[in-house]
């Protein structure tokens, strides 16, 4: 229990003296690596402690000041909400928080949130969450010592504010524990709450007129989404007597009399969920936050904010499953996932082309959750560990190459290869994470190819294939361009700082690992989670043959090019005119064609921007999946009253 009071209360600590430290210097930077190192080892401390003791269970029964506290806490960021909502003359945003927290304050100062449950839970699912928030949230700020200083070395003209920046990454990693190891209703919205505040502080850093624009999208979705959050706690409270989520899934499965009345905190909740996952309509916040530096992104899509969604559904997910709430989770997740991966083939930007996928992936996982089924769950958590940490080295490396280059442009990554190699090879494992067998993403969209049958839902598995389809498209093109070779590629300083290649390097090393070991994680995290959620014996999702293929497909990758490296060592490369369909000038950059004129090759990509361009399909969907979901949160409460 002290380890977990630990690893949520250390992280704000961190935040305050971080804010303290105006002045960037060795003392600061040795400071936050040995915060982040702290962060880590107690982070694996508590995944072995919980795998030798088992599961955390914690009543705390004089929680009256911790209550009020919070309650505090909660008014101090609806000030610092109303001090830019009137700044900015944003007065929705006001109004949202404003009334979300007038919720919660009536329900605390009424007594009637004093329900006796479980405050603190620490499970085999709360393991895989810690060490994503942990060890990936703490890499991300270790990146971010090096590229900060990059980057506003880069950027004069906007204010160094460093200090600022760090502290709000510690805080959001404080807030995410806080978030995983609560099983409080009200506990986790006060977490949740914090994390959606810091994203709408880090979003708008520069403080320019965009940024601020994109910070305030963020804000007004997730404060709808608190706002869900606040209606299904109270309608919990006072119509239930449950307090605590994990109670709240029970009583909704039970089948008990009034179990029906469980799915409208449950619809509320998946609701807010789907807002912070950045599900469609909701999903523009996601794609605001490119004009953040590269850290902020890498956080919010990899680690933190976007998985506080996701693992909120994959909570419900026993509870949806069967039911209009999951109907509705599904058609959206699955919708967006579709559409999102569509509309990333037409995207040339590096780091919105990874936020298309970021949404992508969560739709699947989103659909994963909403289905319900115990494989279909199994899929959605590796889902989750995979993109995380495939997700933030692909971020990372982005604004890394970006540093070296002076664009994240896709098109401006042909030959990286021969121009930047180590960049070039982090990010070809972090592309082989995300689309490439064995690797993890692969596996469990099997799996949820599997579950989505079994649940015979067609339109489920429609979105899945085609889906996958688009995905396949985009990240081989993107491969394709970064092993595109010229025989006269020059060679580019690499400025990336240390720090940055501790983050990058241990990422991609995470990744093989996580790839290698992901059966231990199913059998040792992922299957005790499911047996316990379901109550029933889960069979292993994957067949001892399919495991050895598998390992030998890896190998391959491994192997296959090391070998050919070995074999060619020493051995002088024969290089050949290129064939460009006229006489080749000699440079292979220009070619002389058949009416005798010179003209200069040009490699690219294919987007198709006629048939996936946002302005074809981004409206269209929005409204689509803005109306599938009013239907269906509509049908489902008017079921459940019934």
């Amino acid at each position: 229990m002290e380890i977990i009071g630990f690893l949520i209360l250390f992280p704000f600590l961190a935040a305050f003296i971080m804010s303290c430290m105006r002045r960037s210097g060795l003392i600061r930077r040795t400071v936050q690596f040995t915060f982040c190192g702290v962060i880590v080892i107690a982070v694996i401390l508590f995944s072995v402690m919980n795998m030798i003791g088992g599961k955390t269970v914690a009543y705390l029964p004089n929680t009256h000041l911790i209550d009020m506290f919070m309650l505090a806490v909660e008014w101090g960021l609806v000030v610092l909400v109303f001090y830019y909502s009137f700044k900015y003359r944003k007065y929705y945003c006001a109004l949202l928080s404003i009334a979300q927290t007038g919720l919660m304050t009536w329900l605390e100062l009424s007594g009637r949130a004093s329900i006796e449950a479980n405050h603190i839970l620490a499970d085999k699912l709360t393991v895989a969450m810690s060490l994503i928030v942990g060890i990936v949230g703490c890499l991300i700020c270790v990146y971010a010592i090096g590229y900060m200083k990059d980057y506003n070395r880069h950027h004069l003209d906007y204010k160094d504010r460093r200090y600022f920046f760090f502290a709000m990454l510690f805080l959001f990693l404080g807030a995410m524990m806080g978030l995983i190891f609560s099983s409080n209703l009200i506990w986790i919205y006060f977490f949740w709450e914090i994390t959606s505040i810091c994203s709408f502080l880090l979003i708008g850093y520069n403080q320019t007129e965009e940024a601020m624009a994109n910070s305030f999208k963020a804000l007004w979705m997730n404060l709808l989404g608190g706002l869900g959050f606040a209606v299904a706690i109270v309608y919990s409270t006072i119509q239930l007597q449950i307090i605590n989520i994990q109670d709240l899934v029970t009583f909704a499965t039970s089948g008990e009399q009034g179990a029906q009345l469980a799915l409208i905190p449950v619809v509320f909740l998946a609701f807010a969920g789907l807002t912070k996952s950045a599900q469609l309509p909701f999903s523009g916040w996601l794609l605001g936050a490119m004009v953040a530096p590269t850290p902020t992104s890498a956080l919010l899509h990899s680690a933190t904010m976007v998985k506080a969604g996701v693992y909120l559904l994959i909570r419900l997910a026993p509870a949806l499953e069967g039911t209009t709430a999951g109907l509705m989770v599904t058609t959206v997740g699955g919708f967006t996932f579709l559409v999102t991966s569509m509309l990333a083939i037409s995207q040339d930007d590096g780091k919105k082309i990874l936020a298309y996928s970021t949404i992508s992936n969560l739709g699947l996982i989103t659909a994963c959750a909403g289905v319900g089924m115990h494989e279909a769950v199994w899929a959605g958590i590796l889902l989750m560990m995979f993109h995380a940490v495939s997700k933030s080295l692909m971020f990372l490396s982005v604004g890394a190459v970006e540093n070296c280059t002076g664009s994240r442009n896709a098109e401006d990554m042909h030959g990286l290869i021969v121009k930047l190699p180590g960049l070039a090879y982090v990010m070809i494992i972090g592309i082989a994470g995300m689309f490439l067998a064995p690797f993890g993403m692969l596996i469990s969209k099997w799996a949820a190819l599997k579950a989505y049958v079994d649940s015979g839902s067609i339109l489920l598995v429609i979105f899945l294939v085609f889906g996958s389809a688009t995905t396949l498209f985009y990240w081989t093109k993107w491969l394709g361009t970064l092993v595109a070779v010229h025989h006269h590629s020059e060679r580019l300083k690499n400025v990336t700082k240390k720090s940055e290649w501790t983050a990058l390097l241990s990422l991609s090393v995470l990744m093989i690992a996580l790839c290698i070991s992901f059966p231990l994680v199913s059998s040792y995290l992922i299957e005790p989670f499911l047996m316990e959620m379901y109550h029933t014996y889960v069979p292993n999702l994957i067949g001892i043959g399919n495991l050895y293929i598998m390992i030998m497909m890896l190998c391959t990758i491994l192997i296959l090019p090391l070998a050919v490296r070995i074999l060619t060592l020493g051995k002088k490369n024969k290089l050949v005119m290129s064939y460009m369909g006229g006489a080749n000038a000699g440079d292979d950059r220009n070619f002389t064609d058949s009416f005798g004129e010179e003209k200069r090759m040009y490699l690219a990509s294919w987007y198709m921007p006629d048939y996936f361009s946002e302005s074809k399909l981004l409206l269209p969907s929005i409204v689509f999946a803005a109306g599938a979901l009013i239907i269906l949160l509509i049908l489902t409460i008017g079921g459940a009253v019934a």
